[in-house]
C-alpha cells in the first residue's frame, strides 16, 4: 500500500491530535503518567531537532548560495540587475506582511493577546525574555548592526545569534570563490558536501513532522480545547491576503512599471511552474519547469533564465521571507508585546537574512523562522503552533516564490533588449 504524501499525513495528525487532546484533557494518564506529559515530551523532541539543524543548514545553505553568485562570470551587470530586483521584491513582500500583520493583530483576540489561548507560557513565566525584547528602544538600531558582526563566530553559533553568523557566511562564501584554484574548489567541494547532507538530514527530521505535529496540537487543545484555533484561523488569513497582495498587486506592477508587459500573459506563461510548485511546497523540485516555462512560454532567452532562476531558487524567497515576518509578529502579539520600531526593523532585517539560507524544501521556512525569533529574543515554543496551518502556507508561498523569480528573468531580460519577451 502506498504511502500518503507528507501533507496527508501532517492532515491526518492533526484531526487525530485534536481528536486525542480533547478526550484526554490534562489530567487523564496512563501507568501513572499524564497524557499531556506524553503529548510534550512529543513536541519537544521534535522541535529540538529542527533547533539542531539550524546552523549548519543556514550556513551550508548561505555560503553555497553565495559562492555560486561570486563564482559566476554573470557578476557583473547581469547579477547586479538581479540581486537588485530580488532584494526589492523581498523587502517590499516582508512590508506588505508587516503592514497586515498590525492591521489584522491574528495574536490578539477581543482585545487581549491569545497567548493563553494558544496554551503559550505565562508573560510571567518568561517575563525577563520578554521584557528585553519590548525594552529596546530607537537607539537600538546600532546595536542590530553590531551583532551583524561578531567578536567570535563560533561563540556566537553556539549562543544563538545567528545574524552575525548569517554576515559571515556571506562574507565566507563569497570570498571562497576570490581564493587560489585548488583550495576554493576544496571548500566549494566541501561546503557542497555540507549542504547536501544538511538537506538529507533537513528532509528525514520532515518524516517526523506528523508525529510532532499530532504532539505539539494535542498538547495545545488538551490544554485550552479548539479555543487556540480562532486566532490559528485570524493567523491564516492574514498570511493569504499578503501573499495575494504581493502576487497580484505588487509583482505585476513591477512587471508593468519597469518591463512594461501585460502581467496576464505572465500569469498564463508561468501557471504551470506556480501549479507545480503549489503541489510540491519544493522551489528546487520545481526549477526544471519554471526554466520551461520561462523559455518556452514568456520567450526569455537561455542565458539570462540559466542565470536567474537557478540564483532565485536559492537566495529570493519572497513568500517566505513575508511568512517568516507575520509568523514572528504573531507569535509576538500573542505574548502581549507592543514591538517598538526598532524590533520591528530587526525582524524585517533578519526575514531579509535568513530569506537567502532557506533551503528550496518543504517546511525549511520553520528553520528560519527558529532564527528570527532566538535574533528578537522571543521563546521558541510558538514555533509548533505554526505546524498546524504550515503545510497548505508552504504550497501558497512557494508558489509565490517562483513567480517573482519568474518576473526577475522577465525584467531583466526586458532591459538587456529582449524584446520578445511576452510580445
Amino acid at each position: 500500500m502506498k504511502k500518503p504524501a507528507l501533507h496527508w499525513q501532517i492532515l491526518i495528525a492533526i484531526i487525530l491530535a485534536a481528536l486525542a487532546g480533547q478526550w484526554s484533557g490534562t489530567q487523564s494518564a496512563v501507568l501513572g503518567v499524564t497524557f499531556y506529559d506524553i503529548y510534550s515530551f512529543i513536541g519537544t523532541l521534535f522541535l529540538n531537532a529542527l533547533k539542531m539543524i539550524i546552523v549548519p543548514l543556514i550556513m551550508a545553505s548561505i555560503i553555497c548560495g553565495i559562492s555560486g553568485i561570486g563564482a559566476s562570470d554573470n557578476l557583473g551587470r547581469l547579477g547586479l540587475k538581479t540581486l537588485s530586483f530580488y532584494v526589492l521584491s523581498s523587502l517590499l513582500a516582508i512590508l506588505t506582511g508587516l503592514l497586515l500583520v498590525n492591521i489584522l493583530t491574528p495574536g490578539i483576540i477581543d482585545g487581549q493577546a491569545a497567548g493563553e489561548q494558544l496554551n503559550l507560557s505565562s508573560p510571567d513565566a518568561v517575563a525577563g525574555q520578554l521584557a528585553r525584547v519590548e525594552g529596546r528602544g530607537a537607539g537600538d538600531i546600532t546595536e542590530v548592526f553590531l551583532r551583524m558582526v561578531p567578536v567570535n563566530v563560533v561563540s556566537a553559533a553556539a549562543n544563538g545569534q545567528m545574524l552575525g553568523l548569517i554576515f559571515f557566511s556571506l562574507l565566507f562564501g563569497f570570498f571562497m570563490t576570490r581564493i587560489q584554484g585548488q583550495y576554493s574548489e576544496t571548500l566549494v567541494n566541501l561546503w557542497h558536501g555540507i549542504f547536501e547532507t544538511m538537506m538529507a538530514i533537513t528532509l528525514w527530521v520532515m518524516k517526523f513532522a506528523p508525529i510532532g505535529v499530532f504532539g505539539l496540537v494535542a498538547k495545545t487543545v488538551a490544554a485550552t480545547g479548539f479555543a487556540a484555533f480562532q486566532p490559528l484561523l485570524v493567523f491564516f488569513v492574514t498570511v493569504v491576503s499578503a501573499l495575494a497582495i504581493h502576487t497580484f498587486l505588487t509583482l505585476p506592477l513591477l512587471l508593468k512599471t519597469i518591463a512594461r508587459v501585460h502581467p496576464g500573459r505572465h500569469y498564463k506563461a508561468m501557471f504551470p511552474a506556480m501549479l507545480t510548485a503549489f503541489s510540491t511546497a519544493s522551489s528546487s523540485a520545481t526549477l526544471p519547469l519554471t526554466i520551461e516555462c520561462i523559455e518556452k512560454n514568456a520567450k526569455v532567452s537561455n542565458q539570462v533564465s540559466s542565470f536567474v532562476l537557478p540564483l532565485g531558487a536559492t537566495v529570493n524567497m519572497d513568500g517566505t521571507a513575508l511568512y517568516e515576518c507575520v509568523a514572528a509578529m504573531f507569535i509576538a502579539q500573542a505574548y502581549g508585546l507592543d514591538l517598538n520600531f526598532t524590533t520591528q526593523f530587526s525582524i524585517v532585517l533578519v526575514a531579509l537574512l535568513t530569506s537567502i539560507g532557506v533551503a528550496g524544501i518543504p517546511a525549511a521556512s520553520l528553520v528560519a523562522i527558529t532564527v528570527i525569533l532566538g535574533v528578537i529574543g522571543l521563546p521558541l515554543e510558538g514555533i509548533g503552533l505554526l505546524l498546524v496551518t504550515d503545510r497548505v502556507l508552504d504550497m501558497m508561498r512557494t508558489s509565490v516564490n517562483i513567480f517573482s523569480d519568474s518576473c526577475c528573468a522577465v525584467v531583466v531580460a526586458k532591459t538587456e533588449g529582449e524584446e520578445q519577451v511576452l510580445a
